[in-house]
């Protein structure tokens, strides 16, 4: 418990922050608390590796997010957001020398800022650690994994708008990374056995949808699926707890099956969260989720397109996950142990208040909050999101044809269709992608796109072998041993030892080594006299000259 009110003091210090110091404080600290709850069974193997994956990744983000706080110290000596945000539109345009280029000033502030992002966020490229993070306990997987810390780089992207639109470069990429994200977590995610990761792959795809409506410049729009997420995410893993708890901390799903008799208030709210969540109509996804894909359709340029295609795939792939966990999971013959049936129970009252209050934020939380936060001339928002004039896409979008807004719709509604149609009663269909004659795109999509073996065979064994041969065996074993403190010792040592050998009190060891001296003597003058003479030839000739 006191990690989580830790986790919510550094969370409270980031959001109010007025200038980058604070932020920074704030960014770090919830990556420590992370790590903390991340390990807190840490009698577990797998939750000390994920816990270490997850800080190690996270230093990448953050390794460029402070950077780029120094290069905007340089840029505007300043740390306030007020100060920093008057002074963009001034910057637009002007160069400046980085790697050895002349580079735009706010391209490459934003750059800095996005990898700070996509780190945080779990976005295409430093994904990896989000799934291996459901170690954690279920309900730090719903307050961290789902609702604060992992959309800390949205909010920091919304938060930082003013400079994103003078930076028309790193919106066009904000929006790609997004929109990919989007559509290989649905892929990832359509594959996975495990309960938690499903969830884990969904929230992946959910914060890309987030990423490239910024991308688009909809920053309320984002903002509000943003806390649209957070309700119906909270309550699937919630939901996720009280299955793992009622079967004895068993997270497969291939053992799963037949629970909708033994936990039917569980299945009543996974099933309202499932709906929300692939954006079933007048649910709480569904008024913020096609907004952003409205507005992508609606924009002027070729990455919003690609965006719309992209997250209407994406649409399709969540779909067809949401179905598969609730016919999996619920539906069905049972394929468990006999036992763990016996023992089964739905989930005590404790358990099942923030259950209800999260089922009633899933249906009625879009409705309620649509017109207010991302109405057409809503004071909602204030100063605090700012979007240029040349950049709403809004009305655009708003007078696209109806077969434009309901395709992603028509997608998702053809997922469901998908999914129930396959594992609709039919256990053997679990399996059947791998003996199909697609069973190379289910590999392919159940090793997860091979990151993890890519990033484990070329970057961590290449560092390990590193950090062992030459860091570890050359440099601390080697050079800085020899030339430190114990080589000096040891140095000295040696020569005291060799030296208390001639202190025995024998005379004719002391004889013999003062004879052994007065011979290297007469050696060492015998080599120097011919180096002399041609010395002295030399500065002869050097005279005659």
């Amino acid at each position: 418990m006191s990690y989580l009110s830790l986790f919510t003091f550094f969370m409270l210090v980031l959001i109010t922050g007025d200038n980058r110091v604070q932020r920074f404080v704030g960014w770090e600290g919830v990556g420590l608390c992370s790590y903390l709850l991340i390990n807190f069974w840490f009698t577990r193997i797998q939750a000390n590796k994920a816990a270490i994956k997850a800080m190690l990744v996270n230093r990448v983000g953050d390794f460029g997010l402070a950077l780029g706080r120094v290069v905007v110290y340089r840029e505007f000596h300043a740390r306030d957001y007020a100060t920093v945000f008057a002074r963009a539109p001034r910057a637009q345009g002007s160069r400046r020398g980085f790697r050895g280029r002349e580079r735009d000033r706010l391209t490459v502030r934003g750059r800095l800022r996005v990898v700070g992002a996509v780190g945080k966020s779990a976005q295409l490229g430093l994904h990896t650690w989000l799934p291996d993070a459901m170690e954690g306990p279920t309900p730090v997987s719903a307050l961290i994994h789902a609702a604060t810390m992992v959309t800390a780089g949205i909010f920091l992207r919304a938060r930082c708008s003013p400079r994103l639109e003078y930076a028309p470069r790193v919106r066009e990429r904000i929006c790609v990374r997004g929109a990919c994200t989007a559509f290989f977590a649905g892929t990832v995610g359509r594959v996975q056995h495990d309960l938690k990761r499903v969830i884990a792959y969904s929230t992946c795809s959910q914060l890309g949808y987030m990423r490239f409506a910024c991308g688009l410049s909809a920053y309320d729009v984002g903002v509000f699926h943003l806390a649209n997420h957070a309700r119906f995410k909270a309550l699937l893993f919630l939901g996720a707890g009280s299955v793992i708890h009622a079967r004895g901390d068993d997270q497969d799903r291939r053992r799963m099956g037949g629970l909708v008799r033994i936990l039917p208030r569980t299945y009543a709210r996974m099933r309202v969260g499932s709906r929300a969540l692939r954006g079933f109509p007048f649910r709480t996804g569904f008024y913020s989720k096609d907004v952003i894909l409205e507005v992508a359709y609606g924009s002027y340029h070729t990455a919003g397109h690609r965006a719309y295609l992209r997250g209407s795939r994406a649409a399709f792939c969540t779909a067809f996950y949401s179905t598969r966990l609730r016919y999996v999971t619920f539906l069905g013959e049972p394929r468990g142990y006999r036992k763990v049936y016996e023992h089964a129970h739905d989930a005590p009252r404790r358990m099942a208040r923030p259950l209800r209050r999260r089922g009633r934020g899933s249906i009625a939380g879009g409705w309620r909050g649509k017109d207010r936060r991302i109405g057409r001339g809503t004071p909602y928002w204030g100063q605090a999101l700012y979007t240029h004039w040349t950049h709403e896409a809004r009305r655009a979008a708003e007078g696209r044809p109806s077969g434009v807004k309901l395709f992603p719709v028509g997608r998702a509604r053809r997922g469901r269709r998908s999914a129930r149609g396959r594992y609709e009663g039919v256990p053997r269909r679990l399996y059947e992608g791998k003996r199909g004659p697609r069973r190379g795109r289910y590999r392919f999509r159940s090793k997860k796109w091979f990151f993890d073996k890519v990033y484990t065979e070329w970057r961590v064994q290449g560092a390990r072998h590193h950090g062992y041969h030459t860091t570890y065996k050359g440099r601390d074993r080697g050079v800085r041993e020899r030339r430190g403190p114990r080589g000096r010792t040891q140095t000295r040592y040696g020569r005291a030892k060799a030296r208390s050998r001639w202190q025995s009190g024998n005379l004719h060891q002391y004889l013999r080594g003062r004879r052994g001296a007065r011979g290297r003597r007469r050696r060492r003058r015998g080599r120097d006299r011919p180096r002399a003479e041609g010395a002295r030839r030399g500065r002869r000739r050097r005279r005659v000259r």
